[in-house]
């Protein structure tokens, strides 16, 4: 039996050669890296292809490829929930200005999950909703979870809001 995420990807390929760059699916881990400029495309025709239907953001995260060009990453974790099956979408941003289209408008819970990764890793959404931190505090300088923040760094301390 053919494994559903193997054929999103051909599907994929099929549908938008010049939006993919590389897949790969070994032992039910199905990926695609996709140019960052088409993600929206990418992941509407996860979801919306019949046959493939892939409607739940099931996580979206941001990775730190310090000394890699493009540096940083966003990755999609998505989930079909009627054929139990998963896929996983990459794409690469630079790191002098780290930016890439937004989804909320494909899954609305992309919004505090692309919150999250602009907070930790300073990559920025595009026209998403209400980009600001979601976790550390407006004061808080830098980045927490990119590979070169200081992890002594001490940061301002700040009174209490009224």
């Amino acid at each position: 039996m053919e494994d559903h995420g193997s054929a999103a990807l051909r599907g994929l390929l099929a549908a938008m050669p010049e939006a993919i760059l590389e897949t790969h699916a070994r032992l039910g881990d199905a990926t695609a890296s996709v140019d960052p400029s088409r993600v929206v495309d990418v992941l509407r025709h996860l979801r919306d292809t019949a046959g493939l239907e892939f409607d739940m953001l099931v996580d979206l995260t941001g990775v730190d490829h310090l000394g890699a060009t493009p540096r940083f990453e966003v990755v999609y974790h998505l989930l079909s929930l009627r054929h139990h099956h998963r896929v996983r979408i990459k794409a690469r941003v630079g790191e002098e200005a780290p930016e890439i289209p937004s989804v909320c408008g494909v899954f609305a819970s992309a919004n505090w999950m692309e919150r999250e990764a602009f907070d930790l890793y300073g990559i920025r959404f595009r026209d998403h909703p209400d980009l600001r931190r979601i976790l550390l505090y407006d004061e808080f300088e830098g980045h927490p979870l990119r590979k070169d923040y200081p992890k002594e760094r001490r940061q301002p301390l700040v009174g209490p809001r009224n």
